[in-house]
């Protein structure tokens, strides 16, 4: 006889899997089949809130190995010997779209990883960009309905998309990158991420400077044009997800150099662009890449809604070394992420096991939705105790670095907003002729039905930035209304 036996969600074998309980052949199923309502009740709840952003997404396991000693800068000790080896999970995705949606979608692709350290996890939540379109999380809400469906028609609205984009400029740098072909991965494998905003590196004596995450593919950078994209979007829709498990499971494993940036806190206060503002980047000629390591991405998930669509990744998710900024939009994210997580996958989601970290975990933390660790077991629930329960380590500076702040509380704007077309300029005019003509006809291609007002606020804004990108604009607009 077989031991391997169906049971009900409690253990209960089954003896028949076929036939709900009734009241004789043609009599009515009973509410006391509790394997039949066992089974219905589980299933009516196999859909889990969809993530409201990256909604779409694939996931991976890897290992990072630190090929360069950074321990002068970090007391992190998952970076301080070069060498050392950590587990990791990485996921990627776009930005806007529903699960169903298409992974050729011209969009930003996020770019999760999440490292199991000695010291708890560490996650580095990023886009396959180093600028991002705001740089307030007031705006953030607002910004992510004009990427969703319209309200009334239920269909996506490009007169929302850039009747924002037009009346926020600060989108323009992500804007220029979004609509080049840089807006359409050819796949996960073939792409860069970046940690985006700004963090700082804590030293074991407690100093810090600022510093930025960077990803760079090794497979090469590779991106669609438009009508390969849209071509894929119809005959492949799950076009990247497909590429990146194959090239796992066929043992092709894809791996990225990981480099910071670094920056004297002195230098934040006199350099040519605010440090702090997610919207603009640290070029490398003023802060050139530092190597740190690699990654490698070496095996499939076993269960994608176990291990992908339960995995939950939050900036605030740090270990001593490494600490926040004041970035307005990772300060919104410190929060934002969290409380969607306990929101999608409940307040103990830190427990589901692509979340847990591979360090015991020693709190007070207890009950509420899905426990599922022993929760606490007999002890007491309240610290300080008398029962030797986990106390604080006071240690001063562990987490941490500090940093003065002063000033008057208020709603206070960022200054010089000029520099919001300085360095959209400047990725215009390095770009090859090719490109900009891309450019230019992939914008056009999604203003064609926008009303002509908000056309003409966003052209002089590309002006702004660079007389040739309004013309070019505006060419590929005519173009398209001659047809």
């Amino acid at each position: 006889m077989s031991n391997n036996v169906l049971t009900t969600s409690n253990g209960n074998p089954v003896e028949n899997d076929q036939t709900s309980l009734t009241a004789g052949v043609t009599g009515p199923v009973l509410l006391q089949d509790f394997h039949l309502i066992d089974k219905l009740a589980h299933f009516d709840r196999e859909r889990i809130p969809e993530r409201v952003v990256h909604a779409k997404g694939a996931g991976a396991h890897g290992e990072f190995v630190v090929t360069h000693d950074i321990s002068h800068l970090t007391k992190a000790k998952f970076l301080n010997r070069v060498g050392e080896k950590t587990p990791m999970f990485a996921r990627f995705s776009t930005v806007g779209g529903e699960k169903g949606s298409a992974d050729t979608a011209r969009d930003p692709r996020g770019f999760a990883l999440k490292f199991y350290t000695e010291e708890g996890n560490l996650d580095v939540v990023g886009n396959n960009t180093p600028v991002f379109f705001i740089r307030d999380p007031s705006k953030f809400p607002d910004f992510i309905h004009t990427q969703k469906r319209n309200a009334r028609t239920n269909l996506k609205d490009a007169d929302a998309v850039w009747d924002f984009f037009s009346l926020v400029p600060e989108t323009l740098h992500q804007v220029t990158i979004l609509y080049s072909n840089h807006g359409t991965p050819d796949g996960y494998r073939h792409m860069h991420g970046f940690g985006s905003h700004t963090f700082k590196l804590v030293d074991a004596q407690g100093q810090w400077k600022y510093f930025k995450w960077h990803f760079k593919t090794k497979q090469g950078v590779k991106n669609l044009k438009a009508d390969k994209a849209a071509e894929l979007e119809g005959s492949s829709p799950d076009y990247s997800t497909h590429d990146l498990f194959e090239a796992i499971e066929s043992g092709n494993y894809p791996s990225w150099d990981v480099y910071i940036q670094v920056m004297e806190p002195k230098d934040a206060t006199t350099y040519r662009w605010n440090s702090l503002d997610v919207t603009k980047v640290w070029p490398h000629k003023d802060y050139p890449l530092q190597p740190v390591g690699t990654f490698t991405l070496n095996k499939n998930p076993e269960n994608y809604f176990a291990e992908v669509e339960q995995a939950a990744f939050s900036p605030s998710h740090m270990v001593p070394g490494i600490d926040t900024s004041a970035d307005r939009m990772l300060q919104g994210r410190l929060f934002s992420y969290p409380d969607t997580h306990r929101h999608r996958l409940g307040v103990n989601y830190q427990q589901i096991p692509v979340n847990a970290p591979k360090v015991a975990v020693k709190n007070y933390q207890r009950d509420g939705l899905m426990q599922v660790n022993g929760n606490g077991g007999g002890g007491p629930n309240y610290g300080p105790n008398s029962h030797n329960g986990p106390a604080q380590n006071n240690i001063v500076g562990t987490t941490f670095a500090a940093a003065e702040v002063e000033g008057l509380i208020g709603r206070h704007s960022f200054q010089l907003v000029d520099d919001d077309f300085v360095q959209p300029g400047n990725l215009f005019r390095l770009m090859s002729e090719e490109d900009k003509n891309d450019l230019a006809e992939n914008i056009a291609g999604h203003m064609a039905t926008v009303k002509q007002e908000i056309v003409d606020r966003q052209l002089s804004h590309f002006a702004r930035a660079d007389p040739d990108y309004r013309h070019r604009v505006e060419a590929a607009l005519a173009k398209l209304q001659k047809k």
